[in-house]
């Protein structure tokens, strides 16, 4: 990727077709979507479309698709900030500090049809307001977190400067989800953190938007979406356009050192493999390590896992980081393990191709950490989950996937307050998606949504039409000839 360093020095299509500009915050949970996004408003809508990153902490160009622009903003001073800070908060000042570079790079690309920032990213939205064109933020995590985000805008209507009320429990959520204290993000558990004022203002900058685009789509959380309609009818909340679920192909997955993982999968039976995967961040304790491979070991089934260096310091993620060159995840695993699961199992060291996985014949279930880019691939795919959140929103993720779409079974941690999921849980988890009665309804659950996930990129299908809205109305700023492709 490029990076600004001054006016017009980011890569700019010699064409006069208008303009959108992407703001991706850092992760590839991040980029991946935002990426899927920018390439359909290039291919299917004759917008171009340059996606914007952070110097150092980007990920992989790979991410994007050779269509798509890209300008990276020159790097800021951050290390006034204490090693303990919360990410969010740095990830706020961050935006705050690139807001100039940013204003510089807008200003340069003509003509500018709309500014979307992620939903980390929504400082940037006055700029847009600004500079005369629509500003919409893109959501890349569920949409039900969005709705508690307004719950706690509302909640704060009317209170005086520097007050912050807590949110009444439990959060009743459309369609007859209940959220509990522990199901919410860290950030909302204390009135008294920064990170709470924080969130109520990225809150408030969502409602002064012009839309979200969110990546979900109807089927995966029907109420909600209609409880955001009934929203935008009253005039209480800007338009929300699900145009999900945006995820890889298989055919866009990484492939580098993943034959033998490929080879592997196909030796197994259809539908015989369990998929261990906590993403890109999430990290186990050494004991829960064990556990859990006590409990795959119990289950008697087959499994792929992908094993990361396990967490010394407490922490369930360690995002930008996979250990030394050195480090070999696979050391931490119990003793014999590797030896007595030989030939139905298979650990592999941070890394595999994920989609490809996912798509596979062989793949039956997914242990995930139910990160939203996971639960969409997981329902693109048709294979079950085994809900086990480690972080962030995915608590919550965890109770939509169980309780809301049932596609998902959960273990549940020990009483003894130490967050550890027993082994016994493990297995009958897996048994239970494998074997059981239950597990048979989940399957045929998850079956079912897959068809929905297709359904909705369909030439009539609610995503498409909503993405096809949304790119009616950029138009609208910009009456030029733009040929639809799709």
């Amino acid at each position: 990727m490029e990076s600004l360093t001054s006016a017009g020095s980011a890569r700019t299509p010699s064409t006069a077709r208008p303009h959108v500009v992407l703001l991706a915050c850092p992760g590839v949970g991040h980029l991946i979507p935002l990426s899927e996004l920018a390439w359909r408003l290039v291919e299917h809508h004759g917008f171009a479309a340059t996606l914007v990153t952070f110097n150092g902490l980007s990920a992989p160009k790979s991410c994007v698709p050779p269509s798509v622009s890209t300008a990276m903003l020159p790097a800021v001073q951050m290390d006034d900030h204490p090693a303990d800070t919360p990410v969010f908060v740095v990830l706020v000042e961050l935006i705050r500090r690139s807001l100039p570079s940013l204003r510089t790079l807008l200003r340069s690309i003509t003509p500018l049809a709309a500014l979307v920032p992620d939903f980390l990213c929504s400082a940037a939205l006055p700029l847009a307001a600004e500079l005369g064109v629509p500003g919409y933020v893109f959501v890349p995590t569920s949409l039900t977190l969005i709705y508690l985000m307004r719950r706690l805008v509302e909640l704060h209507d009317g209170a005086a400067t520097g007050e912050y009320r807590e949110i009444p429990m439990p959060v009743e959520i459309p369609g007859g989800l209940s959220l509990l204290l522990s199901d919410l993000p860290a950030g909302y558990h204390n009135i008294n953190e920064l990170s709470y004022a924080q969130m109520l203002e990225a809150g408030r900058r969502y409602r002064r938007a012009d839309g979200l685009l969110t990546n979900t789509f109807d089927e995966m959380e029907p109420a909600v979406v209609e409880s955001f309609k009934k929203a935008t009818e009253q005039g209480a909340f800007p338009p929300v356009f699900p145009v999900g679920p945006l995820v890889r192909s298989a055919t866009n997955d990484e492939a580098v050192g993943s034959s033998a993982v490929l080879q592997w999968l196909d030796r197994q039976p259809t539908r015989s493999v369990v998929y261990v995967s906590f993403g890109s961040g999430g990290v186990l304790s050494v004991e829960q390590m064990a556990e859990l491979a006590a409990g795959l070991e119990a289950s008697r089934h087959r499994f792929l896992w992908v094993v990361r260096m396990p967490s010394l310091d407490g922490r369930s993620y360690a995002l930008g980081s996979g250990g030394g060159a050195d480090d070999d995840p696979l050391a931490w695993l119990p003793d014999g393990f590797l030896e007595r699961t030989k030939g139905r199992g298979l650990a592999v060291s941070a890394w595999a191709p994920q989609v490809r996985i996912l798509s596979h014949p062989a793949t039956a279930v997914f242990v995930s950490h139910c990160g939203w880019n996971s639960a969409l691939e997981s329902a693109v795919h048709g294979v079950p989950v085994v809900a086990w959140p480690l972080y962030a929103e995915q608590r919550m993720n965890a109770v939509v996937l169980e309780r809301g779409v049932g596609v998902a079974l959960r273990p549940r941690e020990r009483e003894d307050g130490g967050g550890v999921v027993p082994r016994a849980e493990v297995a009958a988890a897996v048994k239970g998606l494998m074997e059981g009665e239950k597990g048979c309804a989940v399957r045929r659950r998850a079956g079912d949504l897959q068809l929905a996930a297709a359904r909705a990129w369909s030439p009539e299908g609610s995503s498409r039409r909503a993405l096809e809205d949304v790119a009616g109305r950029w138009r609208i700023h910009h009456p030029v000839e733009l040929r639809l492709r799709g």
